[in-house]
């Protein structure tokens, strides 16, 4: 709130002359304050407190209503902000962050410069932050909502937690009330006590959080997003804000991941790309691949067109400063070796044509029709996204997709009963042998009123569907599929399908539900598809 009113640079350049601020939120059916600024501190106000109590106390004061949903906003744009320091990154209740910096302190010339760095890049900012640096995250936490910034060196944590109070320990509230009343107010209190009597008097809980705060129990964190198995990083002098400058560092950033992954001989599948612009937001563009992928034009072609989809989102303001290229799922890469002709696969052309289309315009932009073995027409052949269906496959794409080097494809499942697929010294089965199949399969059967058919096998004469009256001029039917029992059941009924023909030309693929007299008495019928 403090630098949308006064900008950014409010914490150096000193608060204004305003009255304290305080929010407020509905607390045990009483209006109390749970935040409140440094000037509403320093005048013995609190969390906690009633509003009413406080304005009695400080009649100038301006209450806000609370919005945790943009505390929460602004607390994960800020752990996006601090990945230039860690991946590792968990959320610390409302108002905190844990950092697991873990073989990064190097990188920012020592674990002090790095706090140091974090802390002036924040105030800069305009957001006030404390941080301190230990073995767990739980001395580390204490320390920070305490005030008591800085480094703990190794075999320092019991020194550095010993004078914190109680309260700091994590511990439930009542526990903290019962402590303090029997004079056990500080850490150091319950350091010195005796651990059997501590755990008989108020359980295991203290004696946890002393040993977490200590690093004698491990406390994993849970990061707020997975971690890229690889990623390359480049810090400019000069913050960049054209598309061009982007593309061509994500070039450079491509090159540099390439001898890493040819290292472990990997593809990429998923890329993220971070932009990290001078204010403090960071863009994630994430791009994904039909097959592992390593070449860099091929993936700075890729961003090319997750810039050109975003184009109006991606806000540059005054530049970014950092860029960051990450592969978050990386695949085996089987190399391809050209032939003499010195042509590439023949795939890849084909391969590069999905992967920059499902870049631009999402991956449920390019869909494919899987055969599944079932003769129930709508499971026969579901839709599914083509990165997902190749993913599966593990297969290069021109395969797939019935390149050159594809296998003969199995037709059987579509073949009339006691049919077989010729061999290929015998002349092919005329068209007309095949089931004929509408263009079009509506997503799920509809419902179809029919006001005269011819019983018990016989197509409809006239029916009703969408609110419109069809008159039927020719039929050719029925082509009778059973129900698959192990699925739907003993007792689901069998199809009888027609190609139908109204007056106007209109084709239809209706289906009875039911045989008439032997499975149901009135069948009903259904609408599953349309022809062209």
């Amino acid at each position: 709130m403090a630098r949308a009113r006064w900008g950014r640079s409010w914490l150096s350049s000193g608060r204004p002359d305003h009255p304290p601020i305080v929010f407020s939120a509905k607390e045990n059916n009483a209006m109390r304050i749970v935040a409140l600024d440094g000037h509403a501190e320093s005048l013995k106000l609190a969390r906690g407190q009633g509003i009413a109590e406080a304005r009695a106390m400080h009649p100038d004061l301006e209450v806000l209503p609370a919005d945790p949903l943009a505390d929460a906003a602004f607390l994960n744009a800020l752990a996006d902000w601090c990945d230039r320091y860690t991946p590792l990154i968990a959320l610390d209740g409302t108002d905190g962050l844990h950092l697991d910096i873990t073989g990064c302190a190097h990188l920012h010339r020592g674990e002090q410069a790095l706090i140091d760095d974090v802390l002036a890049r924040l105030f800069e900012l305009g957001v006030e932050t404390r941080g301190a640096i230990a073995s767990s995250a739980a001395l580390a936490g204490a320390l920070a909502r305490q005030g008591r910034q800085g480094v703990v060196a190794p075999g320092e944590e019991e020194a550095a937690l010993a004078p914190l109070p109680v309260a700091a320990l994590r511990l439930p509230q009542p526990t903290v009330d019962l402590l303090v009343r029997l004079g056990l107010t500080h850490a150091a209190d319950l350091l010195q006590a005796p651990r059997a009597a501590l755990a008989r008097r108020f359980g295991p809980v203290p004696i946890l959080r002393l040993d977490q705060a200590l690093g004698l129990d491990e406390e994993p964190l849970s990061p707020r997003r997975p971690v890229a198995s690889l990623s390359v990083e480049r810090r400019l002098a000069e913050p960049v804000s054209s598309e061009e400058d982007i593309l061509g560092l994500a070039l450079k950033l491509a090159e540099g991941l390439r001898t890493r992954l040819e290292e472990r001989a990997e593809g990429g599948r998923l890329f993220e790309l971070l932009l990290f612009r001078v204010d403090g937001k960071v863009f994630r563009l994430k791009a994904g691949t039909s097959t592992p992928l390593r070449d860099p034009p091929r993936i700075a072609a890729l961003y090319r067109e997750r810039l050109a989809a975003v184009h109006d989102a991606l806000d540059a303001g005054f530049g970014f400063e950092m860029l960051r290229l990450c592969v978050v799922k990386a695949e085996a890469f089987a190399a391809v070796q050209d032939d003499f002709s010195g042509r590439p696969d023949q795939g890849r052309s084909l391969a590069d044509f999905a992967d920059r289309v499902m870049a631009r315009f999402g991956a449920d932009s390019l869909l494919v029709s899987v055969p599944v073995a079932s003769h129930v027409p709508e499971r026969a052949a579901p839709i599914r996204p083509l990165g997902d269906w190749l993913a599966e496959l593990g297969q290069p794409v021109a395969r797939a997709l019935g390149g050159a080097a594809a296998p003969r494809r199995d037709l059987s499942a579509f073949l009339p009963a006691g049919r077989s697929l010729p061999s290929d010294d015998c002349p092919a089965w005329p068209i007309e042998s095949l089931p004929v199949r509408p263009l079009r399969l509506l997503k799920h059967p509809e419902p179809v009123e029919v006001h005269a058919a011819h019983v018990p096998d016989g197509p409809p004469e006239r029916f009703s569907w969408r609110r419109a009256v069809y008159r039927v001029t020719r039929a050719e039917g029925p082509e009778r599929i059973a129900a698959e029992w192990w699925i739907d059941g003993e007792a689901a009924p069998t199809r009888d399908y027609f190609r139908i023909e109204d007056e106007a030309g209109r084709r239809f693929w209706m289906f009875r539900n039911g045989l008439f007299g032997r499975e149901c008495a009135h069948p009903g019928w259904f609408m599953h598809g349309i022809f062209a």
